[in-house]
């Protein structure tokens, strides 16, 4: 019995731009059923309110209502910067909702010490490290985030000029593995740019696609049991 995955958006990077995300879920849950909710406008709120209003979460929670609505089976979040506007639409919905960067911050509390969070939506890098803080804590580690923000190159990757965002994160991330044993790509946007960046620093490079659909398709199969 195949799956219905409802995938939250807060803009069409990854319905338009980088499908990279639907691309992952047809290669590791081929049987599910995937629908697409967007908000292309609350990221752009965030941004300029600097953070998460009441109101930004309850467009959220209504994003995952439509979801529950359409008969999602689990709910997919595939923006960083909503983490913990999704907490507060979990306690509206029965459906069961999975982060794209849960798994991500969990292998970083695990693995990482100084773990460098590197962004280009300055809205990401609180939630991403808070996430990561939050799951060392759990576990008892200790662990020091620095966070690197890579002023305006999301706005140039919509624009289309894919060479010139990978060119500008390139830069910051050599820049920033000076002073950290790891790095976490706190957006899925800038996912491709792992393989490189890693060959590159000489350190761990974490990105939340693939580990967050692997948790997605492990959670996907224990709700079939």
């Amino acid at each position: 019995m195949s799956k219905k995955i409802a995938i939250l958006h807060t803009s069409f990077v990854f319905v338009s731009v980088e499908p990279v995300i639907n691309n992952l879920i047809a290669e590791l849950i081929p049987d599910a059923e995937v629908i697409h909710f967007v908000d292309s406008d609350v990221l752009a709120t965030v941004v300029r309110e600097q953070g998460i209003s009441a109101n930004s979460a309850l467009r959220m929670t209504h994003l995952a209502q439509a979801a529950e609505a359409a008969g999602a089976d689990i709910i997919f979040s595939a923006c960083s910067s909503l983490g913990p506007a999704l907490d507060v639409a979990a306690r509206s919905v029965h459906t069961p909702i999975v982060k794209i960067d849960e798994a991500m911050a969990i292998q970083a509390a695990r693995e990482g010490t100084k773990i460098g969070v590197l962004a280009t939506v300055p809205t990401t890098l609180g939630p991403t490290s808070d996430l990561i803080s939050a799951r060392a804590a759990e576990i008892g580690r200790t662990v020091t985030i620095e966070q690197r923000l890579c002023s305006g190159a999301f706005d140039v990757l919509m624009s289309g000029d894919r060479a010139k965002h990978d060119e500008m994160v390139t830069e910051q991330a050599m820049d920033l593995a000076k002073s950290v044993d790891m790095i976490v790509l706190s957006q899925a946007s800038m996912n491709r740019l792992a393989g490189s960046l890693h060959e590159q620093t000489k350190l761990p490079v974490l990105s939340s696609p693939r580990i967050g659909v692997e948790y997605l398709a492990q959670r996907v199969a224990e709700l079939g049991e």
